[in-house]
C-alpha cells in the first residue's frame, strides 16, 4: 500500500477521456425502447422529443447498436464480506491487489444486459482484483438509498471493468455495507471494516451528510478516494431534530464565510462530490437578479430546519458580498411566529423576497402574502427545492384543505430553484435499466410515477470518474493506492456523463446546472421556464416558455417602487395629494359596497340556477343494463322494463362476485349491477322508496353530491326517480375492481404493506376532502363503500343524498346489525337506520374499524365474531365498557405507529379522536417507512 506521506496535495488539470465508455453502457440499456412515461400532476420536467442520436453519446450508441462492442468480461460482486475468486480476493491482500487466474474462480456472475451477452472470464486470463467499498443507507425510502443507487453503481463498475480496466488486466470488485439511519453512529465502523478487512482502494458513498462527514475524514487519513453522489444533503422531515449544539457549531462556521459543511477540503482531501454544492446557489440567484435588474433583496431563514438554515446562510453571505441583500431575518419554524409581521418588515426594504424555509412554511408565507395583497404583481418570491421528493417535505401548494384555492393563487407569485433533472433519451434508457436491476438484484420496485432521480445518475458518473482516474494512473505507471494522486486526477476535470456534462472544479465539487420554475396558472403545476448552466453562469430562458407574472403583468416588478418602499418619494408628493387620497378612499368604499351587493346577487342567482338544473334526472329509457352469463365472455344490453321493473332479474346475471372468507359471518356474495348511460359504464344502486318529492332539501343534497370532485371520491352521475314505486335508482361512477371488502377477501391479491398503506392513504384523503366540502359528513363509511377503480385507486362512495338513499322500510335482520359494527358507540342509541345520525367524529371511528379490517385482512371484529354474533357485539360496544370493547389487533399485526393511530381513532370519547387532517399527517409519516 502506498504510504500516506507520498501524497500530492497540489492536484492537476487533466485531459478528458473520450466518451466511448459511456456509450458502451448505453448500448446495454438502449436495446429496448422504454414504455411511455405518464406525466405526474406535479412533474415539472420539460418534455424532450429527441432521438438518441441527437447527442454525441447517442451517435456512439447508434453505431454500437449496429454490432460493435458485443463482447467483454464480467466482474465479481462481493457483498456482506463474502469472498469471490478465492481467499486471496477476500482478504486484506497485498498492496497491489490479488492476482487470480480465471480458471480458479469459485463463482462467476454471468449477466445478460439487453442484447449484450457478457461472457465468462477466459480461463487463461490473469488479472488483479482490487476492492471498492460501497457504503450506503438501506431501506430509508430516500432518493439516495442503496436499493435505488446500487444498480447504477453496479452498471458503472461493469462499464469501468470492461472499457477501462480490462486492458490493464485489472478488475474492480464491490464490497458492500449498509446502515439504517442517516447518522454518523454506524458508518465509521463499517468504513473501518472495509478498509482493514478488504483493503478497499476507494469508497463509494455514503450519501447522507452526517454519515459522510466522519467517513470522509477517515478516508483522508487512510489516503483513500471517496466519491458521493450527494452534495449538501438536506435531512428529511423527522429524520433529524436539530439540537442547539449542532446549530451552535454551524453558527460559528457561518461567521466567517458561506462555505458549507464540505467546502473546506482541508479535512476531506480525498472527497469528490458529484451532485451539487450549496455554495453555488448564490450564483444561481445572482443570475436571476441580473436578468431582471433586481438589486434590493430580502431573505427570511428558518433556523429550526437544517437545510433551510445552510441554504439561507450561503445566500446571506454570498449576496451580501455583491451588495444585493438589504434585509435578513431568522425565525424558528417550530414556533407560532407572526408571519405577516416578517413580510411587512421585508416590504419596507425590498420587493423580491427569498424564502429559505421548509416546504410547509412556504405555503404559510404565501397565504399570508395573499392576505396582505403582496401577490398581485408588485412582489416576487423565490424558494429552493433542490429535489422534488416527499422525503424532504412537501413544497407543493395542494394539501386537500380549504386553503388550496388561495394557496394555488398565491403560488403564482413564486419562482422556484431546483437541480436540473436529466431528461434526454439517453438518460431514459439508463433509467429503464436501473429499474430492471433494482427489481432483479435489490428486490426493489420503483413506483409508477417515481423518477430515477439525479442523484442515482450522479453515483454512476462518480464511479465512472473514478475509473477514468484509475485508468490514467495505470497508464502513467502510478500507484493505484495513492488516493491523493487519484483524487487530483478527478478534480478539475469535465466529461460527458449519464447526467449530462459533468464539471468537477479544482476543489472536488460538481458545478451543477439548475432550473428556474414558475407555476402555470392554468394547470397549477410548476414548469421549467429557464436554466442556469454552471459552465456559463448565466440565466438562460427556455425557448417557448415565459414566466406568468401575477396580476396580469407582462414583466417583472420594478426593483424599487415608483414612490419608494415607504411611499415617501418626493415624486409622489403634491399640493392636491391629500384631496386625491380622500377621493380615492371614498370612491373605493362606494365601489366595494356596490361590488359586494353585485356579488351577493350574482351568487344567489347562480345558486338558484344550479338548484333548478335537472340534468341529474335520468329517464328509464336512457339506461341499458349489462346482462349475460356470470362467468361467460359474452355480455348483452337490455333496456329497463318500465312496466314491470325488478333489478333482481338482472342482478344474478351481471356485475361481479365477491366470495367472503370462510370464517366471516357476513353475506357470502355481493353483486353490483352495471349499466350504460350516455355511453358511459355506471354502477346502479336500487333503493326502496315509497315517495320522492322534488323539494329544496333534495335539490340542495343533489347539488352537494354533484359538486364533489376528488380523485378519492366516487362521482355522482344521476338518479332515476320515474320508475314504479317503491323503486328509485342511483347512478354513480363504476369501479371495476370492486370494494375494499372484496379486495381484502380475495386471497389471489397480494397485500404487502406498501399497498395497504396506499389504500389507507386514499381513504384518509377522500374523507378529509368530504369533511371540508358541503357534504360535511359521511355517516356510512364501511369497507363495502370504499371502491377500487381500474388503477387500484380507492374511492369513497355512498355519501350524501340522505333524502334519496334513506329507505322507507327496514328490517332488523343480521345484515342490519352487520352495518352497525362501524357505528360509533355514542351514536348507537340514536341510530334507527344506519347512517343517521352522523358526525365527523363518528366517521373517524368508522375509519378505525376499516383499519382493523386492512390490518387483519378480515373483520370487522374478526376475532370477536368467532364467538359473538353482530347483535351481541353492537350491544357490548354501546355499553361503554371499561376498557371499551373493541376489535383485537395484535402488536405483531401492524406497525406500532399504525396501531397507536387506530386506538386513538376508536377512542370511547369523541373529543379524543383526531380529525382527518391530523390523521393525514400521521399516515404520511408512517408511509415514509414503506
Amino acid at each position: 500500500m502506498a504510504s500516506g506521506a507520498g501524497r500530492n496535495r497540489n492536484g492537476a488539470s487533466l485531459n478528458c477521456v473520450p466518451f466511448v465508455c459511456c456509450a458502451v453502457l448505453l448500448c446495454w440499456v438502449g436495446c429496448h425502447t422504454p414504455p411511455p412515461v405518464t406525466a405526474h400532476p406535479r412533474d415539472h420536467r420539460p418534455t424532450v422529443q429527441r432521438s438518441v442520436e441527437d447527442t454525441e453519446i447517442g451517435q456512439l450508441l447508434s453505431s454500437l447498436l449496429d454490432g460493435a462492442g458485443r463482447d467483454g468480461d464480467d466482474y465479481n460482486l462481493e457483498e456482506d464480506g463474502e469472498s469471490t475468486g478465492g481467499s486471496a480476493a477476500g482478504s486484506a491482500g497485498s498492496a497491489n491487489g490479488s492476482s487470480l487466474a480465471g480458471g480458479h474462480i469459485d463463482r462467476v456472475h454471468k449477466r445478460s444486459l439487453s442484447n449484450l451477452e457478457i461472457q465468462p472470464i477466459i480461463d487463461d486470463t490473469n488479472y488483479t482484483v482490487y476492492h471498492v467499498g460501497v457504503l450506503m443507507a438501506s431501506h430509508l425510502d430516500s432518493p439516495f438509498d442503496l436499493e435505488r443507487c446500487g444498480p447504477a453503481i453496479d452498471l458503472a463498475l461493469e462499464l469501468v471493468n470492461q472499457s477501462l480496466m480490462k486492458v490493464h488486466n485489472v478488475r474492480l470488485s464491490k464490497v458492500q455495507r449498509s446502515y439504517a439511519t442517516c447518522s454518523g453512529s454506524k458508518s465509521p465502523g463499517l468504513a473501518a471494516d472495509l478498509h482493514f478487512k478488504h483493503s478497499v482502494i476507494a469508497f463509494i458513498g455514503p450519501a447522507c451528510a452526517f454519515a459522510l462527514e466522519p467517513v470522509a475524514q477517515l478516508a483522508d487519513y487512510w489516503n483513500t478516494p471517496i466519491i458521493t453522489g450527494m452534495g449538501d444533503q438536506p435531512p428529511s422531515e423527522g429524520e433529524l431534530s436539530v439540537t442547539s449544539g449542532i446549530l451552535g457549531r454551524l453558527s460559528n462556521r457561518w461567521k466567517n464565510d458561506s462555505s458549507g459543511m464540505f467546502k473546506d477540503k482541508s479535512r476531506y482531501q480525498t472527497l469528490t462530490r458529484m451532485s451539487y454544492c450549496q455554495c453555488r446557489l448564490k450564483l444561481v440567484f445572482s443570475s436571476i437578479f441580473r436578468q431582471f435588474g433586481w438589486r434590493h433583496i430580502a431573505l427570511i431563514i428558518d433556523r429550526s430546519d437544517l437545510f433551510s438554515l445552510t441554504v439561507g446562510k450561503n445566500l446571506e453571505y454570498g449576496l451580501k458580498d455583491e451588495e444585493l441583500l438589504k434585509f435578513v431575518r431568522e425565525l424558528d419554524g417550530n414556533d407560532e411566529e407572526d408571519i405577516e409581521a416578517y413580510l411587512k418588515d421585508a416590504s419596507m426594504y425590498a420587493r423580491v423576497i427569498i424564502l429559505s424555509v421548509r416546504g410547509s412554511l412556504v405555503r404559510k408565507f404565501m397565504l399570508s402574502a395573499l392576505a396582505l395583497g403582496m401577490t398581485r404583481g408588485e412582489f416576487t418570491f423565490l424558494d429552493v427545492e433542490i429535489f422534488q421528493s416527499s422525503y424532504w417535505g412537501d413544497h407543493y401548494w395542494e394539501l386537500g384543505d380549504e386553503d388550496d384555492f388561495k394557496a394555488r393563487k398565491s403560488y403564482e407569485a413564486l419562482l422556484r430553484v431546483s437541480l436540473l433533472q436529466p431528461t434526454s433519451p439517453t438518460y431514459q434508457y439508463f433509467a429503464e435499466k436501473v429499474r430492471a436491476l433494482a427489481k432483479q438484484d435489490y428486490n426493489y420496485t420503483f413506483v409508477e410515477d417515481e423518477e430515477v432521480n439525479f442523484f442515482i445518475g450522479a453515483f454512476f458518473d462518480g464511479v465512472y470518474l473514478l475509473g477514468m482516474a484509475l485508468n490514467d494512473t495505470l497508464n502513467e505507471g502510478g500507484d493505484i493506492r495513492d488516493g491523493t494522486a487519484i483524487t487530483r486526477k478527478m478534480w478539475g476535470r469535465d466529461f460527458e456523463g449519464i447526467t449530462g456534462h459533468v464539471r468537477i472544479d479544482d476543489n472536488g465539487d460538481r458545478d451543477a446546472d439548475y432550473s428556474i420554475l414558475d407555476l402555470d396558472p392554468i394547470t397549477g403545476r410548476f414548469e421549467v421556464v429557464a436554466h442556469y448552466y454552471g459552465i456559463t453562469r448565466e440565466y438562460s430562458p427556455v425557448k417557448g416558455k415565459k414566466i406568468h407574472w401575477p396580476g396580469g403583468r407582462e414583466g417583472p416588478p420594478p426593483d424599487v417602487p415608483k414612490c419608494g418602499f415607504l411611499g415617501t418619494s418626493p415624486a409622489c408628493q403634491g399640493n392636491g395629494d391629500m384631496i386625491i387620497r380622500y377621493g380615492l378612499v371614498g370612491f373605493g368604499i362606494i365601489s366595494a359596497f356596490a361590488a359586494a351587493v353585485t356579488y351577493i346577487l350574482c351568487k344567489q342567482m347562480k345558486l338558484n340556477s344550479e338548484l333548478n338544473n335537472m340534468s341529474w334526472r335520468v329517464r328509464p329509457d336512457e339506461v341499458l343494463l349489462e346482462v349475460g352469463k356470470m362467468f361467460g365472455s359474452k355480455m348483452g344490453l337490455q333496456k329497463l322494463n318500465y312496466e314491470n321493473f325488478s333489478l333482481q332479474q338482472f342482478g344474478l346475471n351481471s356485475g361481479r362476485v365477491s366470495i367472503a372468507s370462510g370464517n366471516s359471518q357476513l353475506p357470502a356474495q355481493l353483486f353490483t349491477t352495471i349499466g350504460i348511460y350516455k355511453g358511459e359504464r355506471v354502477a346502479i344502486k336500487k333503493v326502496a322508496k315509497k315517495k320522492v318529492y322534488i323539494t329544496s332539501t333534495l335539490l340542495w343534497e343533489i347539488k352537494q353530491a354533484r359538486d364533489v370532485s376528488h380523485e378519492n371520491t366516487v362521482r355522482f352521475v344521476g338518479a332515476c326517480i320515474d320508475l314504479p314505486r317503491p323503486t328509485i335508482l342511483i347512478l354513480t361512477e363504476y369501479c371495476p375492481k370492486g370494494s375494499l371488502k372484496d379486495v381484502l377477501e380475495n386471497e389471489a391479491i397480494q397485500l404487502d404493506w406498501n399497498f395497504r398503506m396506499s389504500l389507507i392513504h386514499d381513504v384518509v384523503k377522500g374523507m378529509a376532502y368530504l369533511h371540508n366540502s358541503d357534504v360535511g359528513v359521511h355517516g356510512k363509511l364501511r369497507s363495502c363503500n370504499c371502491l377500487i377503480d381500474g388503477r387500484f385507486v380507492l374511492k369513497i362512495s355512498d355519501f350524501g343524498l340522505r333524502t334519496l338513499t334513506t329507505p322507507s322500510e327496514y328490517v332488523r335482520d343480521q345484515n342490519y346489525y352487520n352495518k352497525l359494527l362501524w357505528v360509533a358507540p355514542e351514536l348507537l342509541p340514536a341510530t334507527v337506520i344506519p347512517g343517521t345520525p352522523a358526525t365527523q367524529k363518528g366517521d373517524v371511528y368508522s375509519f378505525a374499524i376499516i383499519l382493523e379490517e386492512i390490518v387483519v385482512r378480515g373483520g370487522p371484529y374478526e376475532t370477536a365474531r368467532q364467538f359473538l354474533d353482530p347483535q351481541a357485539i353492537v350491544e357490548r360496544v354501546a355499553l361503554h365498557e371499561s376498557p371499551p370493547f373493541r376489535p383485537f389487533v395484535g402488536q405483531r399485526d401492524c406497525p406500532p405507529d399504525l396501531l397507536d393511530l387506530m386506538e386513538k381513532c376508536w377512542s370511547d370519547s369523541p373529543d379524543d379522536r383526531p380529525t382527518f387532517s391530523g390523521i393525514r399527517s400521521s399516515v404520511r409519516l408512517i408511509m415514509k417507512y414503506y
